[in-house]
């Protein structure tokens, strides 16, 4: 099966696109091929590969930023290995993978063949979709998008969000180029109360779907409503609009969060695992 590697994403043709906008599952690595396209994927040496069937139909695709893990759509088990042995001789460094379980561990069991490695679990999540908001208690204040005197606070913030949720050490880095584009693409917002005291993203509709994330409110502001309502307030404007559906993604040890989440309308859909390669 023939597999195409690039360091250019001009070089990832269309028909990528189209198949990452087949399945909900897909839609991080629709998003970040997005924002590569439109130049706004932060740091460099991106690698993009794609395999296609004997019909030229792409059949899974990878692509990883340092300093992140490898993403990867579904794919065959027997897709795994020639992946891997091509990967491994553009990017020997690669640090893990994250996709849905079967394919990230097939993934991780031909690197830990070729490398004699180890790999173990670093991150459990669900992937959840809304396609109606049910209207939680309403808090005091109102959603609204981020304006240019909130940067510096979205960037604490997401640096906050970042350490709270054990996400690699070079997000934090990346914190301000983060809030950027979210600004640049309106994707950015807060819940004011007197003051911002909760802050969400919104990635762009990849086949009518929307990703919610990440959530974030202060310790000392929490368990008051305002994340349930911030999440609640952009599901229903983004549906309003024409998306069809809202997703979002849960860390499976916080039982909280995902509790919040249903309670508006979110519903557990698919499994996500962040898998961490141990040479």
């Amino acid at each position: 099966m023939p597999i195409s590697f690039s360091r250019e994403v001009a070089d990832v043709p269309t028909r990528v696109d189209d198949f990452l906008a087949q399945r909900v599952e897909r839609n991080v690595l629709a998003s970040l091929l997005v924002h590569a396209r439109a130049g706004r994927v932060a740091g460099s040496g991106a690698l993009f590969a794609w395999g296609t069937g004997e019909d030229g139909e792409v059949r899974f695709y990878a692509t990883r930023t340092p300093d992140w893990p490898l993403l990867v759509s579904e794919l065959d088990e027997r897709d795994a290995d020639p992946l891997v042995a091509r990967w491994l001789t553009h990017d020997s460094g690669v640090p893990g993978v994250t996709g849905v379980p079967a394919s990230a561990r097939a993934v991780a069991d031909a690197w830990a063949r070729r490398t004699r490695g180890r790999w173990g679990v670093r991150h459990r999540e669900a992937l959840h979709l809304l396609s109606e908001v049910v209207e939680p208690r309403r808090p005091p204040g109102s959603l609204r998008r981020v304006r240019e005197q909130d940067r510096e606070l979205l960037i604490a913030w997401e640096r906050a969000f970042v350490a709270d949720a054990g996400i690699i050490p070079s997000a934090a880095a990346e914190a301000e180029r983060t809030v950027e584009r979210r600004i640049e693409t309106g994707g950015a917002y807060v819940w004011h109360d007197r003051e911002p005291v909760s802050m969400l993203g919104l990635s762009p509709q990849i086949a009518g779907t929307v990703r919610i994330g990440p959530v974030y409110t202060p310790p000392e502001r929490r368990r008051r409503g305002y994340a349930s309502a911030a999440v609640a307030g952009v599901c229903a404007d983004a549906l309003a609009r024409g998306a069809r559906q809202c997703m979002l993604f849960t860390d499976l040890a916080n039982p909280t969060s995902n509790k919040i989440y249903a309670a508006v309308g979110f519903r557990r859909v698919a499994d996500w695992e962040e898998l961490e390669f141990n040479p």
